[in-house]
């Protein structure tokens, strides 16, 4: 396998870190993120003044030569499969998709195939500068298998790299819509009395727990205060259902992203998703509140009614303001058709 060598000359009043200084003085059309940079000083592949490093926390000063080399990209040993993809935009350096429910990201043990990198693989058909080393996507984002909506995808380490630091810093825009249980209102005594739960202008709930692994499923998330992350999601009703209200279309929208946060918020609140079947709750929806089509409908929702909608955030390497939005999916909207009550005849005899 060929590699190209880099020379960097350490600039002034350098963090004394290897790894962050190597981050702040690597040119940027080297296109090598952080985690990149660590991975290729772990390999012995980097060098201070002639002599290989390994430790990411070695000491720098100002003028050291760092010379690094840098692999050509490797092809990627996942497969690459003819799988249709709903491609909303993309260029020479990201890909923009609404990924259908039921569609893994990142293929894993339980989906070694079938999943949204193996579709990308195939349509990029080797078309791809290479991400953390190997010619594959760069998963910068996720949303779970049975969500719908959209995902940005880097093409290459500059965009990964870019859009990565952005989702970090939580300055990529995420509005999803979804449809739950119940209605949270101001009005309401109880959700007022939540630990973490308040109520901002417009009637907007606002959710601030952290999020951990459960004690006792490891595959579930559970709200904490003590360990886990810090998570902060905000919600508003933009459709009420039944008479009286006994669901609501729900616009949210993401200060932090965790692991199923949303759904696990919403379950905290007391208002579960509709067809959710890990967080969906005890609460069950009013049969005499809503049409028994919607009900019907409600009750047998074979997934969490979750659509990440819209999506935006800046382009990594042209720097433009990027904005997009994915229809609701034909379940979700037909789910809200049932739920919404018939207009009365206004036909005369």
């Amino acid at each position: 396998m060929g590699s190209t060598l880099l020379t960097v000359r350490i600039g002034m009043d350098p963090p004394p870190r290897l790894d962050k200084a190597l981050a702040r003085d690597v040119p940027l059309d080297a296109a090598l993120s952080r985690t990149r940079l660590a991975r290729l000083i772990e390999g012995g592949q980097v060098a201070v003044n002639g002599a290989a490093v390994t430790d990411a926390k070695a000491r720098v000063t100002e003028g050291d030569e760092i010379s690094i080399t840098v692999p050509v990209a490797e092809e990627s040993h996942i497969a690459a499969e003819d799988i249709a993809l709903d491609i909303v935009h993309e260029d020479a350096d990201l890909i923009v998709v609404n990924k259908p429910a039921g569609m893994v990201v990142h293929p894993a043990p339980g989906t070694p195939t079938g999943t949204l990198v193996n579709a990308l693989l195939y349509h990029f058909g080797g078309d791809l500068s290479g991400v953390g080393g190997a010619k594959r996507p760069g998963i910068v984002h996720r949303i779970d298998k049975d969500t719908s909506g959209l995902l940005v995808v880097a093409k290459s380490d500059a965009a990964h790299h870019g859009l990565a630091a952005q989702f970090e810093r939580h300055t990529a825009q995420r509005r999803y819509l979804a449809l739950c249980n119940g209605v949270p209102e101001a009005s309401d005594p109880r959700l007022r009395g939540l630990r973490g739960i308040s109520f901002e202008p417009g009637n907007i709930l606002r959710i601030a727990t952290h999020l951990g692994r459960h004690r006792t499923d490891r595959q579930k998330q559970a709200v904490g205060w003590a360990g886990g992350r810090h998570a902060v999601t905000r919600a508003r009703a933009i459709q009420r259902f039944g008479a009286p209200a006994a669901s609501a279309l729900l616009e949210c929208w993401l200060e932090t992203g965790r692991t199923h946060q949303i759904r696990v918020h919403m379950a905290y609140a007391g208002h579960g998703l509709i067809g959710d079947p890990v967080y969906g709750g005890k609460r069950k929806l009013p049969h005499k509140a809503l049409p028994p089509a919607g009900l019907a409908m409600a009750q047998a929702f074979p997934r969490q009614a979750l659509h990440a909608a819209s999506l935006g955030f800046v382009h990594p390497v042209s720097g433009a303001q990027m904005a997009f939005e994915a229809p609701l999916p034909e379940d979700m909207a037909q789910l809200i058709a049932a739920l919404t009550p018939a207009p009365p005849d206004s036909t005369s005899a």
